[in-house]
């Protein structure tokens, strides 16, 4: 069901409010044409093309050719200030997780650093994707997902001992709650460039990831690929691994990356 019961509050000014959704729907799924616009919004297609076009003349979404899908704009960035980070991987990393969730069917996210937890910042859902959760916005435990143990990896030796300072929530029989036990992980993390959470967060899921990089050569993110345990096996992890390396090249060059 679309946001069609907006206006029953009278603070709300109707079209604000669907300006504001369709540009959380972009920002969650990467990109979206019209039709599921207008589904979103519970409106008609010409209504939601007046809206999408008023948006796109403020640079506040863009269109992939004249008739693509239509994306976050650069005028965004106007808007983001201090948090432009995570609407530079909404705007830049969107595409990026839409092409590798096609392409791995399971479901992609983009994950930074926010504190103590790792932020969800983008998404996409693969067609084989059974679970219909949506993670952006969502702030996961570090030491109980594989974008947090690689963030953790990437972290210095004091911010490490921050980080883990405090008592390791089990989220799932899995976790790993032992400190010692979790640093010799995250050495090894860092040292084969991935990390893995099988059933760690939630029974039955497991998880891949590996680093995103600045300008500056700095891990600023972590892109991870998420499924079923059945379907993401142990066995089927390297082919993972290479394809989030790959993504992670384009989008790391995407960031100001200079990639060898």
């Amino acid at each position: 069901m679309g946001n069609n019961e907006v206006g029953r509050d009278p603070a709300l000014v109707q079209s604000v409010d669907r300006a504001v959704t369709v540009l959380e729907l972009l920002a969650r799924n990467g990109e979206a044409g019209i039709t599921e616009i207008a589904a979103e919004l519970g409106v008609h297609k010409s209504s939601a093309s007046r809206l999408v076009y008023t948006l796109q003349a403020r640079e506040l979404v863009e269109q992939d050719g004249e008739r693509g899908p239509f994306r976050i704009g650069l005028g965004m960035l106007r808007f983001a200030g201090a948090v432009s980070g995570p609407i530079d991987y909404v705007r830049v990393g969107g595409p990026v997780c839409v092409d590798l969730a096609d392409r791995l069917g399971e479901t992609v996210n983009i994950a930074v650093l926010d504190g103590d937890v790792a932020l969800n910042v983008s998404q996409a859902r693969g067609g084989s994707a059974v679970a219909a959760q949506n993670w952006v916005g969502q702030r996961t435990p570090l030491h109980a997902t594989s974008s947090g143990k690689v963030l953790l990896a990437a972290a210095s030796a004091a911010e490490q001992d921050r980080l883990l300072g405090g008592e390791l929530e089990a989220c799932a029989p899995r976790t790993i709650t032992d400190p010692s036990r979790l640093r010799r992980v995250l050495r090894r993390t860092a040292e084969d460039g991935f990390a893995t959470c099988m059933e760690e967060l939630e029974a039955g899921l497991h998880a891949v990831a590996v680093p995103v990089f600045g300008s500056g050569g700095d891990v600023v993110a972590a892109i991870s690929a998420a499924g079923p345990a059945y379907r993401l096996s142990s066995a089927r992890m390297p082919e993972i691994v290479e394809e989030l390396r790959v993504a992670s090249r384009d989008l790391s060059a995407r960031m100001g990356h200079a990639v060898a």
